[in-house]
């Protein structure tokens, strides 16, 4: 597969070692050729490591066994899924969601890819709606302005919200982005 081409949660091979691309940003500078910078996490080691690579470049990619998980609790331990076939629970690392985990609330499906028995990467849904828990009173006139203010959501999560957004509302957020889509 081209370079330009690998998207965040593939699984890539480098040096025979199996990396899952965190982040992938596409450069051309200018007149220069395109180049690829990658963040990957070692699956082995779980270090995240760097590398840049020409856009045409061939990249080896491997797949990944993919179940649907539900994402139950967590604890000092890591995070605890359940998986929709088999009903077994595991207790994954903090460290394989990182801040991710905040577009999680309990009961939460996603698609989870595993590599000899052992998670990897994951798809989180697209959007997800949290309820606001904290932020700012409203700001008097904002339905016609574009004024953003900040906002505690029940994961923990923070994002700007639109000013008529109040404690207690449910709200779309990008997890692409972690921006504010509308009011869920």
């Amino acid at each position: 597969m081209r370079a330009s081409e690998v998207r965040r949660g593939q699984a890539v091979k480098f040096d025979g070692k199996l990396f899952v691309v965190t982040n992938a940003d596409h450069n051309t500078p200018g007149n220069l050729r395109a180049k690829v910078q990658f963040k990957m996490r070692d699956v082995m080691k779980n270090t995240i490591i760097d590398r840049r690579v020409g856009a045409t470049d061939d990249i080896e990619t491997t797949n990944l066994d993919t179940r649907e998980v539900e994402y139950l609790y967590s604890d000092n331990e890591g995070h605890i899924l359940m998986d929709l076939e088999s009903f077994d629970q595991e207790t994954i690392g903090k460290e394989v969601f990182g801040k991710d985990i905040l577009y999680l609330k309990p009961n939460t499906t996603f698609n989870a890819m595993y590599h000899d028995g052992k998670i990897v990467s994951y798809d989180l849904p697209k959007t997800v709606d949290l309820k606001v828990k904290e932020t700012p009173p409203s700001i008097k006139g904002a339905t016609a302005t574009n004024q953003l203010k900040d906002a505690e959501l029940e994961t923990g999560l923070t994002t700007r919200v639109p000013g008529f957004i109040e404690i207690g509302e449910i709200i779309r957020i990008n997890t692409e982005t972690g921006e504010y889509l509308s009011r869920a």
